[in-house]
């Protein structure tokens, strides 16, 4: 599989020992971050061109993903789903790097590379590797929804909206409180 990285100085270093950790295990890695150590480097433009990479190569029939990632990853992760047809999930454990595979079909995961030991986030990304989407009808459809948004601005129709004027659920005088059980 082709896997697009990118990162800004904050996981410079993770990057080169992930590279080296992907091409062992049979990947095609294609590096779209700095050359060199820059503390003042931007990662819009490094995770962008990753996110266009995985777009580019699936449209062309080619097996790709991307992993973004930066101190947090959620800057990275903003810039990829910036570009169209990208689904970047932010990965903080094993459990959100398979669930971003399996319901949400997401071509790219960020990681926070200040948040994790390089062994955790190898973790996370084989895990996000090896899982594959489960194509059940809901996820589909959820991500049909997404597909059409981005394409068209096309929502659902609001239940609220039913030519009626919202009310407020609660009787006048009653307060919402969030710490309540």
């Amino acid at each position: 599989m082709r896997i697009h990285i990118a990162t800004d100085h904050a996981g410079l270093e993770f990057s080169t020992q992930l590279q080296h950790h992907l091409a062992e295990h049979g990947h095609e890695v294609v590096d779209h971050g700095p050359v060199e150590y820059d503390a003042l480097d931007d990662y819009p433009s490094f995770c962008i061109r990753a996110a266009q990479a995985v777009v580019r190569d699936q449209q062309a029939g080619v097996e790709a993903l991307g992993v973004v990632f930066g101190g947090s990853g959620n800057g990275e992760q903003m810039a990829a789903n910036k570009v169209h047809g990208v689904r970047a999930a932010l990965v903080w454990n094993l459990a959100t790097a398979e669930l971003a595979r399996e319901h949400n079909d997401a071509n790219v995961i960020s990681i926070g590379a200040r948040q994790h030991t390089f062994d955790e986030a190898v973790a996370f990304i084989d895990r996000f590797i090896a899982t594959p989407f489960s194509g059940e009808e809901r996820h589909a459809r959820r991500i049909g929804q997404l597909a059409a948004y981005e394409a068209d601005g096309s929502l659902l129709p609001d239940p609220r909206e039913d030519g009626r004027e919202a009310t407020s659920p609660l009787p006048a005088g009653d307060s919402f409180d969030p710490e309540a059980g």
